[in-house]
């Protein structure tokens, strides 16, 4: 799957690496803003106390 993306993406080696970068940044982005909250809703809460 990573090959078919670095093959997909235009340019140079440099180019590649920075859009490769650019491209991991938005995808963790929207996961920590959209997809993790969502699903924490439907996660239950287990609070334990410890000591």
């Amino acid at each position: 799957m990573y090959a078919a993306i670095w093959r997909v993406l235009p340019g140079p080696l440099w180019l590649k690496i920075l859009l490769a970068c650019v491209l991991a940044a938005t995808v963790i982005t929207l996961l920590m803003t959209f997809v993790f909250p969502w699903v924490d809703a439907f996660m239950t809460s287990q609070n334990s106390r410890v000591g």
